[in-house]
């Protein structure tokens, strides 16, 4: 049974349809890139998944033994975010909320797991440093491994390198490929066709015609045949 399955999904807000006929599944150890351009609705797809936003009509289930508290979720970040005044290993420990529910602590094989995805993220010598001195690029890093104690099945990524240098960039997409090897499941959105159509399995396409399928069918559909003649091999 997929992970996460979705059919015939209509997104809005404000009394405004943004889009609709969105059906997909998702199936443990797949890396699903949802592009599509501004206010297409991915992000509200996103928060719908979470069930931060509720749909027009549609449905969305999850399988696989997952539950909608044990998704990790990466936002885009805002300015006040990134000047927030915490430490590294309070934002990662936080985390395990979904987990905690009313406990005013953390148990110890949360506060452990919190230690073990800084060291996988290589900033556990950050742990004492505040969240806002931090560059861009390690600051993703701490938002990962924050997303990371909340599941161990299934990352939801929204424009997880944006903001970043080349090099952070091409950093973070090798550790969301790691992790995805390891076995998380990944839905990242991303405008960076290149970058999907290196590491994704499936693509999900939303605009005024909705495409999903594997990555070599998105190559030869007609969609991709029109980005391309539209922009070239760049961003959407």
């Amino acid at each position: 049974m997929p992970l996460l399955t979705v059919k015939n999904l209509t997104l809005g807000y404000e009394g405004r349809t943004v889009a609709d006929g969105i059906s997909f599944a998702v199936d443990s150890g797949d890396y699903l890139c949802i592009i599509g351009e501004n206010g297409s609705g991915k992000t509200t797809l996103m928060r719908a998944v979470l069930r931060l936003n509720s749909p027009i009509s549609g449905s969305i289930e999850t399988g696989g033994g997952l539950k909608s508290t044990e998704i990790g979720y990466l936002p885009q970040q805002t300015e006040v975010q990134r000047d927030f005044p915490a430490s590294v290993r309070e934002i990662v420990l936080s985390g395990n909320a979904g987990h905690a529910g009313l406990r005013p602590f953390y148990s110890a094989a949360e506060k452990a797991a919190a230690l073990s995805n800084m060291e996988k993220l290589g900033i556990a010598h950050l742990a004492k440093r505040c969240y806002r001195e931090l560059s861009g690029g390690q600051q993703q890093r701490v938002l990962l491994a924050r997303a990371l104690c909340a599941t161990r099945k299934l990352l939801l990524l929204d424009e997880p390198v944006s903001g970043l240098d080349p090099e952070a960039a091409a950093e973070m997409y090798d550790i969301i490929d790691r992790l995805n090897q390891e076995g998380i499941t990944v839905i990242m959105i991303s405008h960076d066709i290149s970058a999907a159509l290196k590491y994704a399995t499936h693509i999900l396409r939303i605009g005024s015609e909705i495409f999903f399928g594997s990555r070599n069918e998105y190559i030869k559909s007609r969609q991709f045949a029109d980005f391309s003649a539209a922009y070239g091999s760049g961003e959407e």
